[in-house]
């Protein structure tokens, strides 16, 4: 009897245990949830040319957890690229790192390229502010040439999707509208983590236009017989010289 009773506690206290840990987890999960709908993502474009620098800002909610950790998931168009060796210099001297979905390749024309994704961690150690910047250099490819007499070409650039994780609420339930995706937990890149996205109509901002100059294909012709017929008369200017120099 007494064997009974002890049995009879020991599985009541268990279910309270586990009663009570799903009752933090949810309430993790709401609060994460209030998060990320209270928080706002912009992005801003500066300088001219081929070589720009974008600045994003992510304004927090006032009352975000302090572990609460934070991803910038971008998608480049095929037009722009980003230089890893260049990010990783910068990423030794500043709090964000970053990491690439795939090889990028620096010197290949944007019709000829793909898009990629890049990972953003603001704050990859110690606490998370509620006012995150991040500035990122990218650079225009070169576009086919324009055969209808246009000068610049256009490439839309989307702003960042905002995703935040805590270990706190885990798994990841009941979190509609937003959506649940996996990506890597830091940027050591070592682990995946489910974190919950930020809902696009939540964006403070659409895409932004960038606009990079263009060739003109009419002028392929003239410019292809010009360079033709200079290097024929430089090459028989020289060999003349070297001729009547006896040089050879």
């Amino acid at each position: 009897m007494y064997f009974v009773l002890v049995s009879v506690l020991a599985c009541l206290a268990s279910c309270h245990c586990f009663i009570e840990r799903d009752e933090k987890n949810e309430n993790h999960c709401g609060l994460l949830q209030h998060w990320i709908e209270s928080s706002l993502v912009s992005m801003e474009i500066i300088k001219r040319g081929f070589h720009r620098e974008v600045e994003i800002t992510v304004e927090l909610s006032p009352d975000v957890h302090s572990a609460v950790r934070v991803l910038l998931l971008h998608r480049w168009p095929r037009g722009v690229y980003v230089d890893p060796y260049q990010l990783a210099s910068l990423s030794d001297l500043s709090d964000w790192k970053i990491i690439l979905d795939s090889t990028i390749d620096l010197e290949g024309p944007a019709h000829k390229t793909t898009g990629f994704v890049t990972f953003v961690y603001p704050t990859p150690d110690g606490t998370t502010p509620t006012l995150l910047k991040v500035t990122i250099p990218i650079h225009g490819r070169y576009h086919e040439p324009s055969f209808v007499g246009e000068t610049f070409t256009s490439v839309e650039i989307e702003p960042p999707e905002l995703l935040l994780w805590t270990e706190k609420c885990v798994p990841l339930n009941n979190v509609e509208p937003h959506d649940v995706m996996e990506a890597p937990c830091t940027h050591h890149n070592s682990s995946s983590c489910q974190w919950v996205k930020q809902q696009h109509q939540q964006k403070e901002q659409g895409p932004v236009s960038v606009q990079f100059p263009v060739g003109d294909g009419s002028l392929c012709g003239p410019v292809c017989g010009g360079t033709l017929l200079v290097t024929m008369l430089c090459c028989v200017a020289l060999s003349k010289h070297m001729w009547e120099h006896r040089i050879i």
